[in-house]
């Protein structure tokens, strides 16, 4: 909704002297089913969750672990040594998990 920042504010005293009607008026004013163009036309790029994507083909080049990477124990990612946070029985913890 556009709002005119130069035009004179209403005070207190002013907006408990609205009548009924025009605060009737003013609500069936905003609650009127008209729809703005625009909006529909930038509502229809949008994509919403859940969408069919049977269609799509998703290709990934998916690597093996490298040698100085490891496998967190608790959140099973896989982060460069330089993330190691400490190591317990054999199970490696990255820094994120020992936060």
């Amino acid at each position: 909704m556009a709002t005119d920042y130069d035009a004179p504010r209403k005070t207190d005293e002013d907006l408990g002297e609205d009548s009924l009607q025009e605060l009737q008026a003013r609500r069936s004013d905003k609650s009127s089913g008209i729809v703005d163009e625009d909006e529909i036309e930038a509502a229809e790029g949008f994509e919403l969750p859940g969408a069919d994507l049977s269609g799509e083909e998703l290709s990934v080049r998916v690597l093996p672990r490298q040698a100085d990477e490891f496998t967190c124990s608790r959140c099973f990612l896989v982060h460069h040594r330089s993330q190691l946070a400490y190591e317990k029985d054999g199970q490696l913890v990255c820094t994120e998990c020992a936060a």
